[in-house]
């Protein structure tokens, strides 16, 4: 079985596509050490999705405040921003 860290977050966001949503997000990350390791992203006719896979392993705030302050972003650019730790995503969409 794979040992997944408990340093890596997955990072969801879902809403109507603008300009800016990669940069917001990102900024966030950047401005409390966080490290995008891996992003995915598409528009499904309007609607943009993304998911990223960040290292919080140097992260300068706690996984909660982080997850804060992704959730007041999303809500300031208008879409739904959520983060979990990894090993509970894997554990919510294990087949």
């Amino acid at each position: 079985m794979q040992k997944i860290s408990s340093s890596r977050i997955v990072v969801t966001v879902v809403g109507k596509d603008k300009v800016g949503i990669i940069a917001e997000v990102a900024n966030v990350l950047a401005q409390n050490n966080a490290n995008i390791l891996d992003i995915s992203q598409t528009i499904l006719q309007e609607f943009f999705t993304m998911i990223m896979i960040v290292d919080i392993s140097q992260c300068v705030v706690d996984f909660n405040t982080l997850k804060e302050k992704l959730e007041q972003t999303g809500e300031k650019i208008g879409v739904k921003i959520m983060a979990q730790h990894e090993d509970v995503f894997q554990f919510m969409h294990r087949i």
